[in-house]
């Protein structure tokens, strides 16, 4: 795959993070911020997929899209912005992009809609894909998950896996594509409560040209894009009850009618579906159909929230320091007493994504030696559920210092670099720095207008 070329038209600062991944992935990448210079790529180049901003300064996505449509081009575009809306996404994917996204751009989301890479070896799948995808934990509740995904993981039948959100859902979808045959075909996952029905059903199906206002092109929807492999279907409890009904179709006769089409299309696809929902009583209030629940529900898998899960989040916070640690090149000798005590007895309500952001933010607030209860919030943030540092003791170290380099540092101090790192990190990008410090853009600007206010230049 050395050969192929993934063209981005955007701000460097949105694809840098993920240079890295497009290199062991083996795809060149090429960036470009205006039209005529992406048009030379498109021409030259022919990349096999477009990455373009909606806006830049000079440059409209529309624009693209119609030179699409004027020259012929088979190239999916995939339009992203820092803030979008359904209109806007509406009018889009209508003028032909594949599809909308919200930055940041997410390497596992990208992933999947890359052309399939082959296998390192003849038979089996891939050895980085079933790395890439073990669940870690050791409590009862998620091996008996675990034991039952890996029994039916080979199998065709339909999953349905269930709960609360941050749980590790698609994380469980995933897993079970890879382990299972299908393993060298591609994983398609669509966000059911993203878009409305009439966009989710071209989406789902495809569409043919003039099948609705702006459709001037066929699409191939998710089903045939998947065929051969998964299909996963992200909240689907979400999903307006007309469509249920042609859903409930495709897994019954295994075929689908593109928008607008005339052909019956057949489909070899395994479909898995996940929802944070209880579908049960979706089902009693005619918020979901019952004969496709019976479809999708098969195999039920229903993950255990994190806060039942005991000692697996001491097992998963090691896990993040330790790849948060490498990412960021930071020498860690694990947890304080106080700090596994507080994420013993802290009630996660955002599961294991929670844990996740919180590790990366802790990592780069210690920096080094061990990591603290204090390295969890930044300054002026509230503890939640009533807890306060005060309940689990005095930290090993001095509670308001944070020691760097043989330099001892106030904390509010130590938030000033880790927030100025992350903007440099980030090339500015507020929304990009501000989770990556796992806070909201809003408090991120108000702790810049305070530094602003002691006279410090903000780039």
């Amino acid at each position: 795959m050395a050969d192929k070329t993934i063209l981005f038209i955007s701000r460097t600062d949105q694809v840098t993070p993920l240079f890295s991944h497009f290199k062991e992935y083996g795809l060149e990448v090429i960036m470009s911020e205006s039209l005529s210079s992406a048009l030379k790529v498109i021409e030259q180049k022919n990349p096999v997929l477009i990455f373009s901003q909606v806006r830049l300064p000079g440059y409209r996505i529309e624009d693209l899209l119609q030179k699409k449509t004027e020259l012929n081009f088979d190239i999916d575009v995939i339009a992203f912005t820092d803030q979008g809306s359904a209109s806007e996404a509406r009018r889009i994917l209508e003028l032909g992009a594949r599809d909308y996204w919200l930055t940041p751009l997410i390497w596992d989301k990208i992933r999947v809609i890359l052309p399939h890479k082959k296998s390192r070896t003849k038979r089996g799948p891939a050895t980085d894909s079933n790395l890439r995808f073990e669940i870690i934990g050791e409590h009862p509740s998620i091996k008996r998950v675990l034991a039952l995904a890996r029994r039916v993981a080979n199998s065709k039948a339909t999953v349905l896996i269930s709960g609360e959100s941050g749980t590790g859902k698609e994380m469980f979808a995933r897993y079970l594509h890879y382990h299972s045959a299908r393993a060298k075909m591609p994983f398609v996952a669509i966000n059911c409560a993203a878009l409305p029905e009439h966009l989710l059903e071209s989406e789902l199906f495809g569409h043919e040209k003039g099948a609705f206002t702006g459709a001037i092109s066929r699409k191939l929807g998710k089903f045939e894009l998947a065929n051969g492999g998964t299909i996963l279907l992200d909240e689907i409890s979400e999903m307006d009850l007309s469509l249920q009904a042609k859903l409930l179709r495709v897994l019954q006769e295994n075929e689908i009618d593109r928008v607008g089409g005339t052909e019956t299309i057949k489909v070899d696809v395994r479909v898995l579906a996940t929802t944070n929902r209880n579908i049960e009583e979706c089902v009693q209030k005619k918020e979901f159909r019952q004969d496709l629940y019976y479809r999708l529900n098969v195999i039920p898998l229903k993950l255990p929230p994190l806060r039942e899960r005991g000692s697996d989040i001491l097992l998963l916070a090691e896990y993040f320091m330790r790849k948060f640690s490498q990412e960021y090149n930071v020498t860690l000798s694990g947890f304080s007493e106080t700090a596994r005590k507080w994420l013993m007895s802290y009630e996660w309500p955002g599961n294991v994504r929670e844990l996740q952001n919180l590790m990366e933010r802790a990592v780069l607030l210690a920096g080094k030696g061990k990591i603290e209860v204090e390295h969890f919030l930044l300054e002026g943030e509230e503890w939640p559920d009533g807890l306060s540092l005060e309940e689990y003791g005095e930290p090993e170290e001095k509670k308001d210092v944070i020691e760097k380099n043989d330099e001892v540092l106030p904390l509010h101090e130590m938030e000033k670099r880790m927030i100025l790192k992350s903007l440099q990190k980030t090339s500015g990008n507020r929304t990009q720095a501000a989770e990556l410090l796992g806070i909201s853009v809003r408090t991120l600007r108000n702790k810049l207008n305070e530094y602003r206010k002691q006279g410090l230049v903000i780039p």
